[in-house]
């Protein structure tokens, strides 16, 4: 199982140490699995990618890995690098470059697909006026989900839901970033949904 995309997948991954898998959501998420058996999980999250990155480095990082299940969490810096550097990156950029990777692969690993969404709570820096920018694109990666039959692990609603009933500072360091708590409740969200394709 490949797990691949940006900061909130690797959550700390020491990328000297390839089998390195971080201290978020993705070590949960691969300590559950173990329960049923041997399970390789690897994290190939990159702080601070967006999707063009991931572009970039799909044949080392994911296609020759040869993924039976792909994960692929991404978009919020393509969302993040219009207000921190004026760098915004298009809807229709962005649907390009994330059909590409996403048919490369399709074609060249025949990985179930699982799309994990990207999501924001406004917290100190970060606005809810960033919301204009990322839902969209949360709307691409929930189109493309339907389109390549991939599952999809909502996580945009989850946190949300999350922040409503305790706050943001619950679940989030800075509005994206995950505490222990909000890495629980991501890798909650993504057991469930590997339990319903079981």
């Amino acid at each position: 199982m490949l797990f691949i995309g940006d900061s909130l997948t690797a959550c700390g991954r020491d990328r000297t140490r390839p089998d390195d898998l971080g201290n978020g959501w993705v070590r949960l998420v691969a300590h559950a699995l173990q329960n049923d058996g041997p399970v390789k999980v690897i994290n190939r999250g990159i702080g601070g990618d967006r999707v063009r990155d991931l572009a970039e480095r799909w044949h080392r990082d994911c296609l020759d890995l040869a993924p039976d299940v792909l994960t692929v969490q991404i978009g919020i810096n393509d969302t993040w690098r219009r207000y921190d550097s004026d760098d915004p990156v298009t809807v229709g950029r962005f649907t390009a470059d994330l059909r590409e990777i996403l048919d490369r692969a399709r074609a060249g690993t025949g990985a179930r697909l699982i799309l994990a969404e990207p999501y924001l709570l406004p917290m100190g820096g970060v606005l809810a006026s960033w919301r204009e920018d990322l839902d969209p694109k949360i709307e691409v990666i929930r189109a493309l989900a339907k389109e390549f039959d991939a599952a999809l692990v909502g996580l945009d609603q989850a946190m949300s839901d999350a922040a409503a009933r305790s706050g943001a500072a619950t679940w989030t360091t800075d509005g994206i970033h995950t505490t222990a708590a909000g890495n629980a409740l991501v890798a909650s969200e993504w057991l469930a949904v590997q339990e319903r394709l079981s």
